[in-house]
């Protein structure tokens, strides 16, 4: 009988202790730095801008149709946490000049870098005390932004975008709120569309959940579908240089692993050098079916900040 219980509450402390296993880890600091990109690199996945791939993107033109991928930005966006948007419009200016002339301005009270249709930039998320290539946070933070990681590191990207439509894939106008995409959804959904992922793509997933956009702002902001860890990992292993989604997280929130705080920005930013894009405005792209096209974009030239506000295109 003792020996009954005693291997009952053995195999409760084994099953304890798999459930508190977390389902990712971060690899080690050797596992990860120096980066691909070489040791001291801050530009990571942007590294593929090279004029090559700039005039074999440039050849996807065959209509001249811009279908534009950010959110306007306003004071009743969806907006994470404590984030905030706020436009103050200043008084008009007295008549000057002959002419009458008058001006007008404004003054926008935000966290710029992290608002609206936004691009993350590697400074923005840490495993531990790191950045991405092992740059130490507390050697680079200053008051007025990061002297190392800045997102006017990036510059211009202009690459081969691809739409993965896994809604369309499963069939129903929205995933479901905390649903996971998995590789599977991934694979199966660009084997539906005819299209396959190289390396350097802007990787954008459309899940249907922006509809909720400006009509449902708490569900948006709540639990959301995205890219589980197991698929960050295979589109890293794809050696793209954006994923970008129509969710705030670009991943799965909350993790189906409650031992985990959205690990695939640390895939992405930390690990690999890719860039994250959320609340993109994916709903025409899909309506179009445009899979393949010139993907632009250009973050604020905003020196020491973790992201910027955007304004993507694509171009058909």
């Amino acid at each position: 009988m003792k020996a009954a219980i005693a291997l009952v509450i053995s195999m409760l402390f084994v099953a304890s202790a798999r459930a508190e296993t977390p389902s990712w880890q971060p690899p080690a600091p050797e596992q990860r730095c120096p980066s691909k990109w070489g040791a001291g690199d801050e530009r990571g996945a942007a590294n593929h801008m090279t004029p090559q791939n700039v005039l074999r993107t440039a050849r996807l033109i065959k209509t001249g149709q811009v279908i534009e991928l950010g959110r306007t930005l306003d004071s009743s966006i969806p907006l994470f946490g404590t984030r905030r948007f706020d436009v103050h419009t200043k008084r008009t200016g007295p008549e000057l000049g002959s002419n009458k002339r008058r001006s007008n301005e404004e003054l926008v009270v935000a966290e710029i870098g992290q608002v609206g249709t936004q691009l993350d930039m590697f400074s923005h998320q840490t495993i531990g005390n790191h950045f991405y290539n092992c740059f130490d946070i507390d050697e680079f933070a200053t008051r007025n932004g990061f002297t190392k990681l800045g997102v006017e590191k990036i510059g211009t990207l202009f690459t081969r975008g691809v739409l993965i439509d896994v809604a369309a894939f499963k069939g129903i106008e929205r995933l479901g709120a905390g649903y996971e995409i998995t590789v599977a959804d991934l694979q199966g959904a660009l084997e539906r569309q005819g299209v396959g992922i190289q390396p350097g793509d802007a990787v954008l997933i459309h899940s249907g959940y922006s509809t909720l956009w400006g009509m449902d702002n708490a569900t948006y902001n709540k639990d959301t579908p995205g890219i589980g860890a197991p698929a960050a990992e295979w589109l890293a292993r794809q050696d793209v240089m954006l994923i970008g989604a129509d969710t705030f997280a670009v991943e799965v929130a909350p993790n189906p692993d409650k031992t985990l705080s959205l690990p695939v920005h640390q895939i992405a930013l930390v690990v690999n050098g890719i860039f994250l894009l959320e609340n993109m405005k994916l709903d025409e792209l899909a309506a179009a079916k445009a899979y393949e096209f010139v993907f632009i974009v250009q973050p604020l030239k905003l020196k020491g900040g973790t992201g910027s506000t955007v304004a993507p295109v694509a171009v058909r």
